[in-house]
């Protein structure tokens, strides 16, 4: 029995990617801004689902790089630009947004993902409504 635990505990950690479930996901992005007249509800792709992590109670028996929190993150990316309608000539109408082609799961860069459990609601607006049809 021993060896059998031992072997699918090497199994899990060598393959465990492969069992992820991080994949491109439909999400609505709601943006506004003070000067313009409507919300702008966005249609996009983001990266989302379950990465496998590993537990840090056993650090002192495994390696450092065993021991990563992998989440899911963008693979390829590429960002798109809308015109939030109802705005006056001196505001910037435009809104750039990522848009998930591909995802993977690895290391949270800062530059381009959101790394924190909460965050700012976006799924609100308390303007009109305009739909963004890309």
């Amino acid at each position: 029995m021993r060896p059998f635990f031992v072997m699918s505990l090497l199994f899990g950690l060598t393959f465990g990617q492969t069992a992820s479930l991080c994949a491109p996901s439909e999400y609505t992005i709601h943006v506004e801004k003070r000067e313009c007249a409507y919300c702008l509800a966005i249609n996009t792709t983001i990266c989302a689902g379950f990465c496998m992590t590993r537990d840090s109670n056993g650090k002192k028996l495994l390696l450092k790089s065993a021991l990563s929190q992998n989440v899911c993150t963008y693979k390829e990316m590429l960002y798109q630009t809308a015109l939030i309608p109802g705005c006056p000539h001196h505001t910037v109408p435009y809104y750039s947004y990522p848009v998930a082609l591909s995802c993977k799961c690895g290391k949270c860069n800062t530059d381009y993902s959101d790394c924190v459990r909460e965050r700012v609601r976006t799924n609100y607006c308390t303007k009109p409504q305009k739909l963004c049809t890309m």
